[in-house]
């Protein structure tokens, strides 16, 4: 099947559970059900929904189109009715976000339709909704309540992932869980020989290999845009690596970002350390983690997504 849009356009499939705080109308849903919520968005119809979780990445990544046009599309995919999805578009034009394709699903997952339209990442609040699609192969992340959303004015956008389970699959995880359960003293030696032997061996492609490698063409594409020009004058997109690893797997993992044709701009390998001061110090206005112990950390002030890790060999 041929994907509808381009395959040099980024695409980004978004819940509105993930754009959007859904706040009291969720809480209606959960306890009075489909009724009355639906009561209640015919009510509110045009009381603007309020920045969620994923608003600051999406927003600043539509900003793109500015630069290099049709470079990014966002697409709906709710279970919303049409009829109650009226309040999330009229949200999103309250907002100006340049978003004007939508899929409504009435109560049914939406995320068959995340190879439809090409998409390299399907955002949702629902844990449920975001494991299933993982289990079909699909690249989705689960947005993590917070009370940090970022309201600098600024045009940059920083993004930041965590590499084993992510970028790359989890395959180098499941050297050290094993070396863990059968040599529990050795199994940080085993697993940096694992990494040191392997040095050359790119690891395989985790979920989002392929997000990156669309902000990877949105850098170079604002870079040749902006030649004889000063980048002041248009956003700037920022990606950071922030792993657990360290000297001397630390190599490998930029072995097989060059192996791939991929780069980031920064790479903290952080060898086991709390994540949290360096990425409170860093701010992405996203940050994408296999691991949910690194996510809910209470002193972590920045939106983050978990990757579920669904399919893990035999341990």
């Amino acid at each position: 099947m041929k994907p509808l849009l381009q395959d040099r356009c980024l695409v980004i499939g978004v819940a509105s559970s993930a754009l959007f705080d859904l706040g009291e109308g969720d809480r209606i849903f959960r306890e009075q059900g489909t009724q009355a919520y639906e009561r209640y968005q015919r009510d509110h119809l045009d009381t603007p929904l309020e920045p969620g979780v994923a608003f600051p990445f999406i927003s600043r990544l539509l900003s793109f189109n500015s630069i290099v046009p049709d470079a990014v599309e966002v697409i709906i995919l709710s279970k919303n009715s049409p009829v109650t999805g009226k309040r999330v578009m009229r949200s999103i034009r309250h907002h100006r976000l340049a978003i004007t394709r939508a899929v409504f699903r009435s109560g049914k997952s939406p995320f068959d339709y995340i190879p439809v339209f090409n998409m390299s990442l399907f955002l949702s609040a629902n844990a449920v909704d975001v494991a299933q699609a993982a289990k079909r192969g699909f690249a989705a992340g689960q947005v993590q309540r917070t009370e940090h959303l970022f309201s600098d004015t600024g045009s940059e956008l920083r993004i930041a992932f965590d590499f084993d389970g992510v970028l790359a699959d989890s395959s180098s995880d499941l050297v050290y869980r094993r070396a863990k359960k059968e040599h529990p003293e050795e199994a940080l030696t085993i697993y940096q020989s694992n990494e040191r032997d392997h040095i050359d061996d790119p690891i395989p492609a985790g979920p989002l290999k392929q997000l990156l490698a669309g902000i990877n063409r949105l850098q170079h594409a604002e870079r040749e845009v902006l030649q004889g020009q000063q980048a002041k004058n248009s956003p700037r997109l920022r990606v950071s690596l922030v792993t657990a690893r360290n000297a001397p797997a630390h190599e490998r993992a930029l072995n097989t970002l060059e192996a791939w044709g991929l780069e980031v701009d920064d790479a903290f390998f952080l060898g086991g350390l709390d994540k949290a001061p360096v990425l409170n110090t860093l701010r992405p206005h996203i940050f994408f983690d296999d691991q949910e112990s690194n996510l809910s950390a209470h002193d972590l002030s920045i939106p983050a997504v978990h990757i579920p890790v669904t399919v893990r060999p035999e341990e």
